[in-house]
């Protein structure tokens, strides 16, 4: 009963994925283009295709798991390693674009 709940979610979101704004709007697409099918392809447990879809998804996920952690237990460097986690997640997510820009 579990699994099929799981994989009638993932279905669904993958049925009532959203087309992206920017992209509608200006014809290209904007940084976060393609995360929506990167969750979806983690949620399947394709890792490697959900990191080609969208690099910084990982990333960002420490960085949020990261962050709430830090706001319970209050580490003594927390706010310095997620500003440096942040910085990061940035990082890979304006790289990632760029590449994905000039590929196309």
């Amino acid at each position: 009963m579990k699994i099929s709940l799981y994989t009638d979610f993932v279905n669904w979101l993958e049925s009532h994925t959203g087309s992206c704004f920017y992209k509608n709007i200006f014809g290209i697409e904007c940084p976060g283009c393609g995360m929506q099918r990167s969750i979806i392809e983690l949620l399947k447990g394709n890792f490697v295709e959900s990191f080609l879809l969208y690099p910084a998804l990982y990333p960002l996920i420490f960085t949020l798991i990261l962050l709430f952690l830090h706001i319970i237990f209050r580490f003594k460097n927390g706010a310095l390693i997620l500003k440096i986690s942040f910085i990061f997640t940035v990082l890979i997510m304006i790289i990632s674009y760029i590449i994905k820009i000039m590929k196309k």
